[in-house]
């Protein structure tokens, strides 16, 4: 305790007087009114920490409720929102608004201020990940308790006292209500009306307003791009694709969420719904709980990997077994039935597709760091490099050598899900997978016009994607 406080002092110490002041009595009043008897206690250390993430508690803080008393206290289950906006500072990938790093400060900044002069602040703490040594810690500051009970529930459990002693946790800033000066960080517009997101992966730190905390697709993007650095820092690579067990086996599988959610046989495998699992070389892990699964898990390294495909012209086989090369370039393309739906384009993440395709499938090396502005870029080697990722988290470079399924001997396989020209169903699917794990698969060596003309459509999209940077070693 004492070594937390002297890391905490700092922080409260270059707070204005009138704030310590304030952070001082809410101390001495918030011990008057709960007596040591009564199960949240407000503690010295969790009130300068809170201090240390900018927010004073004014009167109370209710830390780690379980469901049951955040009922008590008011807390209830709104109706799920979607379509909240969302704006990233640290994406690489583009497919979500920007937010400066001045707009960012000048929000936490009035979100902060509205915290701290709340009555009654709610902290709750969780993890990203389901492993305690390869996870995310996280925090959960809010002003009303319907907030921490839906966020707790994307989270896995962690003992009270464990994200007092971890290096980097994630700080997510929780407020029901939106002033007018909140609603114009980001403009006008109407889209805000009912509350919106703001993510700063550098300062690994979230900001959801109005209903956003009821909006658990946009929750868990912006959980899951904020814990990247972290989870790889700690020997982990985040990847966009889901783990499920089939045969006694762990099975690390790239498909569309389509695909997903109409096959009720591979949900039943899958060990969490939610898309994002991490591995290393030794073991692998899910990013968020199902509701059927809340105790941290470790689970073996995948044996296998299987990427789906849509094709209906019967260009791509219904079962083929890839070299590393073909698996990263049906990875980076992620074919359709006529569109090119990446994996990696699912939400905002601070790491490059190629280094991450690289990392995963070959041992091309990648190079990553974070630039200055908190974007991170990539170098790509060739084939007869090391695989290395280099993360920039702070003021520390910390060298992670990464999963290569190459050296490793992990098989991979591309499966059709059409046939016939329709969508195959679940049943249909774990055939297939079946097929594949039999390691009997015929030769496939003729090439029509059909293949020709799907080489094409490839080589165009991931050219316009990626550019010479794109390894002559990754083909169809």
């Amino acid at each position: 305790m004492l070594g937390f406080l002297r890391r905490a002092a700092p922080a409260a110490a270059s707070l204005p007087a009138a704030g310590l002041r304030q952070f001082q009595c809410a101390f001495h009043r918030s011990n008057e009114r709960l007596s040591p008897t009564q199960d949240q206690e407000v503690s010295y250390g969790l009130n300068w920490a809170i201090a240390g993430r900018g927010v004073i508690v004014k009167d109370k803080v209710f830390h780690n409720l379980e469901t049951s008393e955040l009922h008590k206290a008011g807390a209830t289950y709104p109706d799920c929102f979607s379509g909240i906006p969302l704006h990233v500072r640290g994406d690489v990938i583009g497919g979500v608004p920007e937010v400066s790093k001045a707009q960012f400060a000048k929000l936490l900044k009035l979100v902060t201020f509205h915290l701290s002069s709340i009555s009654c602040l709610y902290v709750q703490d969780g993890a990203v990940g389901s492993f305690a040594q390869c996870d995310a810690k996280v925090r959960i500051i809010s002003d009303t308790p319907s907030a921490v009970m839906l966020l707790s529930d994307v989270l896995w459990e962690i003992p009270d006292r464990a994200i007092s002693h971890d290096t980097s946790p994630l700080t997510v800033y929780a407020t029901s209500s939106i002033s007018n000066n909140v609603k114009t960080v980001f403009g006008s517009g109407t889209q805000y009306a009912n509350g919106f997101a703001a993510v700063d992966i550098e300062r690994s730190s979230l900001i959801l307003c109005g209903k956003a905390f009821a909006d658990p697709a946009i929750v868990k993007d912006a959980l899951t791009a904020m814990a990247a650095p972290v989870l790889s820092a700690r020997g982990g690579l985040p990847v966009p694709g889901w783990l499920m067990c089939f045969g006694g086996s762990i099975i690390l599988l790239f498909a569309p969420v389509e695909t997903i959610r109409s096959c009720s046989e591979i949900q039943n495998a899958l060990l969490s719904i939610d898309c994002g699992s991490v591995i290393s070389s030794e073991w692998s892990t899910v990013l968020f709980p199902s509701k059927a699964r809340r105790e941290p898990k470790l689970f073996t390294k995948p044996s296998t990997v299987v990427i789906v495909s849509s094709d209906s012209t019967g260009a791509l086989p219904s079962v083929l077994k890839l070299s590393p090369g073909q698996a990263t370039y049906h990875f980076l393309a992620g074919y359709h039935d006529g569109k090119f739906v990446t994996a990696y384009c699912r939400g905002a993440s601070p790491v490059d597709p190629l280094a991450l395709a690289c990392s995963l499938f070959s041992n091309v090396g990648g190079s990553i760091s974070l630039l200055p502005s908190g974007y991170l870029v990539t170098s790509v080697r060739s084939l007869s490099s090391v695989c290395c990722c280099f993360f920039w988290y702070g003021h520390l470079k910390i060298d992670v050598l990464l999963l290569q399924l190459k050296e490793n001997g992990t098989p991979a396989y591309l499966i059709n899900a059409m046939q016939s020209g329709k969508h195959i169903d679940g049943k249909g699917f774990m055939k297939l997978l079946e097929l594949a794990l039999s390691h009997n698969l015929p030769d496939i060596k003729t090439e029509d016009v059909r293949v020709g003309e799907l080489k094409g459509k490839y080589r165009s999209f991931l050219s316009s994607k990626f550019g010479k940077c794109l390894p002559e070693e990754f083909y169809f």
